[in-house]
């Protein structure tokens, strides 16, 4: 009888482990990057691709890019993807990531609703155009959250005669929000905002909204990969970080890049060097 109980346990153990998800073997990697990568549907379609042929998961946590250079710093990533290049080679300067390499770059454009109450469509400086929406006094809407995007803005508003910070919560509004949630306000208030041009062309929520101004060199958008560290933090995956980052650096990885539409647009556009 006992040996009976013990076949039949044996039997259902077998049955269990063989139906039972297995998670433990699966190799992956911690991946701290951007809401614009993510809200554009890039990984959704890229890293499928490279785990299919590597058999490794890419784990993504998406933030601002500030954040997810914090986040790094602090040793929660094996490899980096954001778009601040100033603030990324200060990463690798300090110490804390060990090269840097471009990646892929797209642009920054300006939406605002169809009716374009201050006037800003087709000017050719992004500059110019921010003045006019100040002077204005329409509502612009700012991420206000140091990513990727609010940096390029700041940087913007820098070269402009308004203070932005002094008129925060007037017609200059901050969500500390990623890029869609921030699109979703600008539409609800009729507002204008600066977005990645790979995120306003996935966003769903358009309504009457339409781009802008676009065009000027300084809405550049270069994205950067980086392998966190493993001398700051040994428990970096160094072997695995650097195989994919060596995929998307590689000929087969910029083609899958290149690769990647929405509604037949290309997003992204590969611009690797070694």
């Amino acid at each position: 009888m006992l040996s009976k109980l013990i076949k039949i346990i044996f039997i259902g153990l077998c049955a269990w482990t063989n139906t039972a998800p297995v998670y433990a073997d699966n190799p992956f990697i911690l991946l701290q990057s951007t809401t614009s990568t993510r809200n554009s549907g890039l990984y959704d379609y890229l890293l499928p691709i490279y785990t299919n042929l590597s058999g490794v998961d890419i784990r993504v946590v998406a933030v601002g890019t500030g954040q997810a250079l914090r986040n790094a710093r602090n040793g929660d990533a094996d490899v980096l993807l954001v778009h601040a290049k100033s603030a990324e080679e200060k990463f690798v300067a300090d110490g804390f990531g060990v090269e840097r390499f471009d990646l892929m770059y797209n642009d920054f454009v300006i939406i605002g609703p169809g009716s374009d109450p201050a006037g800003v469509r087709g000017l050719e400086l992004a500059t110019a155009a921010l003045e006019t929406i100040a002077h204005a006094g329409a509502t612009f809407v700012s991420r206000g959250d140091d990513s990727g995007t609010h940096k390029k803005e700041l940087e913007l508003w820098g070269g402009t005669t308004v203070e932005v910070d002094s008129v925060s919560g007037t017609w200059y509004l901050e969500t500390g929000s990623g890029m869609g949630a921030t699109l979703n306000i600008a539409t609800g208030k009729d507002a204008y905002t600066l977005t990645d041009r790979a995120t306003w062309i996935s966003f769903q929520n358009k309504q009457s909204f339409e781009i802008l101004v676009e065009g000027d060199p300084l809405l550049f958008n270069q994205y950067g990969v980086i392998m966190v560290n493993p001398e700051r933090h040994t428990h970096v995956k160094a072997d695995l970080g650097q195989a994919f980052i060596d995929w998307l650096l590689s000929p087969a990885g910029q083609n899958a890049i290149a690769t990647f539409r929405v509604d037949g647009q290309q997003l992204f556009y590969p611009n690797a060097k070694r």
